[in-house]
């Protein structure tokens, strides 16, 4: 009861930030749709170049997976990427991740914004963000070889590479936290090891060295949750005792639609805790309506 009431606590402090400050709830929908505008505007060109057939016949498609896909050699027969594909994809993957990043940190600028008290602005956070192309470029490199390093390891190695995998995933996660709020406040274009070094040294300074997992707005977002399966499955109970099961069709979709509106709204609101945390961890200031007791017990920490 105690984790659920502070975890509430958390949430409602989020949630009146953000009901404050209503354009934050922008930044996410255009992160997702200029991601997926930019990612499908260079996939585009791979998958409908012309192959002499039809683009929806079968064999324009076989062509295509021929050109990107190559049969294994080994004994496991399973099929492969062609060298030339590995780098198409890779190039996309940066690609994603450099506009993400970019929005990012626009969307962190605000968020700062918005805890210090200043209006939020959709426009001023994309104009900020253009100032900060260097460091984004060279955070979205490291990170991206970082992250494919520890695909690399889990992939080559079986079970120990996963498990390893999975302790150098934890660690990086932890440590790069507060990666984009520090290339936010950094006054200059900083190298990624500088914006990661920062990252971990507010963590370390503020909570200690023995952490073992980030706590979030989780443990109340999955009560509710719950709650709304438990009214969901007695309506369901309900349509069975009326021998009605067709009401159960838009009652189903309005559910839907509200449990993707509550996570896309918890999302945001984790964004604005994870900002309340860097302030308090890199600028010792307990941004209003958080307390000092509520960003203390942010992390889990390992018992002696």
């Amino acid at each position: 009861m105690n984790k659920f009431q502070r975890s509430w606590l958390l949430l409602k402090s989020s949630l009146s930030v953000i009901g404050r400050n209503k354009e934050l709830l922008i930044f996410p929908i255009v992160i997702f749709v200029c991601t997926i505008a930019m990612v499908s505007f260079f996939v585009a060109p791979a998958l409908l170049r012309p192959t002499g057939y039809s683009y929806l016949s079968a064999q324009h498609w076989q062509a295509i997976s021929h050109s990107l896909f190559r049969e294994s050699a080994g004994p496991s027969g399973r099929a492969g990427f062609t060298p030339g594909a590995v780098v198409y994809f890779a190039f996309i993957y940066f690609v994603a991740m450099f506009i993400a990043t970019f929005f990012n940190v626009a969307f962190y600028n605000e968020i700062l914004a918005a805890l210090t008290g200043q209006p939020v602005s959709v426009a001023r956070g994309l104009r900020f963000a253009f100032t900060k192309l260097g460091s984004i470029l060279m955070w979205t490199l490291f990170a991206g070889l970082v992250g494919l390093i520890i695909k690399t390891i889990e992939e080559r190695f079986a079970l120990v590479g996963r498990i390893i995998g999975r302790l150098l995933g934890i660690a990086w996660s932890i440590a790069a936290v507060f990666a984009i709020p520090v290339i936010v406040r950094e006054e200059k274009n900083a190298n990624p090891f500088s914006v990661l070094q920062k990252s971990a040294s507010a963590i370390k300074r503020t909570w200690g060295e023995a952490l073992i997992g980030y706590v979030g707005l989780s443990f109340a977002n999955t009560a509710i949750f719950l709650a709304s399966v438990l009214v969901l499955g007695g309506f369901a109970v309900l349509c069975g005792a009326l021998n009605n099961y067709w009401l159960l069709i838009p009652v189903g979709l309005v559910w839907l639609v509200a449990i993707f509106c509550w996570s896309y709204l918890i999302g945001v609101a984790s964004n604005v805790y994870r900002g309340a945390l860097f302030l308090y961890a890199a600028e010792g200031t307990v941004p209003e309506p958080y307390s000092q007791e509520l960003l203390d017990m942010a992390w889990k920490v390992k018992r002696s």
